[in-house]
């Protein structure tokens, strides 16, 4: 830390990751490469898939491959620096670094996955409760304005916190217990007043989780009105809005409980295991519950990778 006429200023952070044993760390960096490595391979595999295949240029599709190159950015921004710091044996991160990649780059993924995830429900409840207009009302021109209005509320909340954290003055201390910069764990830090930042930090939450959130379960529910007057397909349309459900659950209910949640209530760690969550869990499990146990993604990846393959050995 850089000392001032008045105060200290901080220069970087310590984190201080999910475990101080040498043992875990080394069992948690294979773990957290197997989960980033399933992780790029789901997502980029679906992202081949709907490109290679001109069947699959459909909005669902669109919005699919956009969440999946989302969950890519998203992941990136923090599991490559977690699994450094495991074989690190100083596990910190500069001050500018700090900030890029909290502030800047994980808010604005993060965020746009929030509105992405809100009008993917949007746009199963136009295909399960109007099928006969959906390619009527989600057209290519809607698809693109709904992508820049998820990308556009990511770049706004993201402004807003980039706001708040360079008005701020952190003097110290500098160690984080969290395996990345995290906006709730940096203000705790910051040695400024924080009327207003509470204020704008409650703006940021209502527009990144709970307008999207609300929209998701409002969405949910008229397709459960929808398939209950159905004769047929309840069951498969019935699974996968529960499968949707518990990833959207997952992500929202963890991002809640870490944004919304009075300061300095958690202080054993907790907030870190929540975290792995939204950072780790849920961009590994998007492509699998969203789209590759689709038949027609399925279909696609044998005609990509299996066929030539056996093709070659016959």
């Amino acid at each position: 830390m850089i000392q001032t006429r008045n105060q200290s200023v901080v220069e970087e952070f310590i984190l201080l990751g999910l475990s101080e044993d040498p043992l875990v760390q080394i069992v948690l960096f294979h773990l957290f490469l197997l989960i980033y490595l399933t992780t790029l391979a789901g997502n980029l595999l679906l992202i081949v898939a709907v490109g290679a295949d001109t069947r699959l240029h459909t909005s669902m599709y669109f919005f699919l491959a956009n969440l999946s190159s989302l969950d890519i950015f998203y992941t990136s921004t923090i599991v490559p620096k977690m699994l450094v710091n495991f074989l690190s044996l100083k596990k910190s991160i500069s001050f500018t670094g700090c900030f890029i990649q909290h502030t800047i780059l994980f808010l604005i993924f993060s965020c746009t996955e929030c509105s992405l995830l809100a009008l993917m429900a949007i746009d199963r409840y136009v295909a399960i409760c109007h099928p006969l207009r959906y390619n009527m009302i989600m057209n290519t021109s809607v698809c693109f304005w709904m992508i820049s209005i998820s990308w556009m509320t990511g770049c706004i909340v993201s402004s807003l916190d980039t706001y708040i954290a360079f008005h701020l003055t952190y003097c110290g201390p500098n160690i984080i217990n969290h395996f990345f910069c995290e906006s709730p764990l940096l203000l705790q830090l910051s040695c400024s007043s924080s009327s207003a930042t509470d204020i704008l930090r409650v703006l940021g939450t209502a527009i990144f989780l709970f307008i999207p959130l609300s929209l998701i379960i409002g969405s949910c529910l008229r397709i459960i009105i929808c398939i209950a007057k159905l004769h047929t397909g309840k069951y498969n349309v019935f699974s996968t809005c529960v499968s949707h459900l518990v990833v959207v659950t997952i992500f929202f209910g963890a991002s809640i409980y870490m944004y919304v949640r009075p300061e300095n209530s958690v202080k054993d760690g907790t907030d870190k295991v929540v975290a792995v969550f939204y950072t780790a869990i849920t961009p590994m499990l998007n492509p699998v519950i969203y789209s590759l146990r689709n038949k027609d993604v399925q279909r696609t990846m044998k005609q990509l990778y299996i066929l030539p393959l056996t093709s070659k050995v016959e």
